[in-house]
């Protein structure tokens, strides 16, 4: 079979299209709730387990995904997401939600991990002049499932019950991702002159650098506060902007287009003006538009502030692993970036907890923005203090 660079990034992008639908829990929380007689918490938890399983999954798994080539990596992706769909189908049938927790969360969650980080180091292999724009593509992928999982759910719970509906996209993201993983490979160039062009550093290499924990702290606040921003813009909308609840509803979905767009922009971004350079422009505009929605700001304003804040929350996952690609080398990035992922798990929880923290009984988040602020401004330092470590290596080293 004949490949492309091109065809590489549609498998990538197929592929984060399937196991993205996650981010379409919400949809699903009142029917599983229905069907099991669990409440909110309990079924909400069977997110927070997928969420942590991709980090962990991808966090240990990624020396083995580099062994065995993206291809098989892609077909243990599909069977363990598509067979916890399939397990999930026959909880929800007995009307047991135990068995969800293993099936969609942790089994799902296993191929939620596996499956994110095969394609975006294969796709920097193939594209290493635009490494940005190549995992921008893939991770696009990501934060646009949703906005296709979310109204196909809707219409298959509407046509069947629940369980019909799981047994239904579990088959088409076999399918679909079955081919997308047969097609992932490495370019020819990778086998025959692999000890020459992908040379790098290990893991345990990698993880003895100062630089890694940096980037672990910069890519963690990230995520933290845009996690935490995606969780009240729903409430902080509708205050701010007097927006009602089908309003605000329909501008958070808004938002999921906005971050996807801000996955590819700004990692096509970071190919012209650098990695650091774009994760310090990412804060350095987060910060002032979390101080502005402390105030009492007109909907002209809150509108932008929380778009710019959601699209610097989705480019920090896209020029990630190109920035690891370019410091430690492609060798071994499946690895090194599954190891940074333990950051997504961890931001997973931190940022609801601090906004619950912050936020308190009375709904008043200007303390948790300000948070969010003073945290991007952590950030920022750290990545200041990268890019002069980055630079006195380089004087040293001429």
């Amino acid at each position: 079979m004949k490949r492309t660079a091109w065809g590489m990034a549609a498998a990538a992008v197929l592929m984060h299209l399937c196991i993205g639908s996650v981010y379409a829990w919400s949809v699903l929380v009142q029917p599983v709730m229905r069907a099991t007689g669990a409440d909110l918490a309990a079924v909400q938890w069977v997110f927070s387990l997928a969420i942590a399983a991709l980090g962990t999954s991808a966090a240990f798994l990624g020396s083995w995904v580099e062994r065995i080539g993206p291809s098989r990596a892609g077909l243990a992706a599909t069977a363990c997401f598509v067979g916890g769909m399939y397990g999930t189908a026959q909880a929800l049938a007995a009307g047991a939600l135990w068995p969800v927790y293993l099936a969609y969360g942790l089994l799902g969650g296993i191929g939620l991990g596996i499956g994110y980080i095969t394609p975006v180091a294969t796709l920097v292999k193939w594209f290493p002049r635009r490494k940005g724009m190549a995992t921008g593509l893939a991770i696009m992928g990501f934060g646009f499932a949703a906005l296709i999982a979310g109204p196909a759910w809707q219409r298959l719970m509407t046509a069947y019950d629940l369980p019909t509906a799981f047994r239904v996209l579990a088959t088409v993201y076999g399918i679909v991702m079955t081919g997308a993983s047969l097609y992932l490979a490495p370019p020819a160039t990778a086998t025959t002159d692999g000890a020459r062009r992908y040379t790098g550093m290990t893991v345990r290499e990698a993880v003895r650098t100062r630089a890694f924990y940096l980037i672990w702290l910069i890519f963690f606040i990230n995520i933290t506060c845009g996690i935490g921003i995606l969780s009240i813009a729903s409430p902080l909308a509708a205050a701010q902007a007097g927006l009602t609840p089908a309003q605000a509803a329909a501008f958070v979905g808004l938002l999921g287009v906005v971050n996807g767009i801000g996955r590819l922009g700004w990692a096509c971004i970071s190919d012209g003006i650098g990695r650091l350079t774009t994760y310090a422009l990412l804060f350095l505009l987060q910060i002032p538009a979390y101080l502005l929605l402390t105030q009492a700001v007109p909907p002209f304003v809150v509108y932008p502030a929380l778009a710019l804040i959601v699209t610097c929350y989705g480019g920090g996952f896209s020029v990630l692993p190109a920035t690891l690609a370019e410091r430690y080398g492609m060798a071994h990035l499946s690895a090194i970036h599954g190891r940074l992922l333990t950051a997504w798990a961890a931001a997973g929880i931190a940022g609801p907890v601090l906004i619950v923290a912050w936020a308190g009984d009375a709904g008043d988040f200007s303390a948790a923005l300000a948070g969010f602020a003073l945290l991007s401004a952590i950030a920022l330092a750290a990545t200041f203090i990268l890019y002069w470590q980055e630079r006195e290596q380089g004087e040293t080293a001429s």
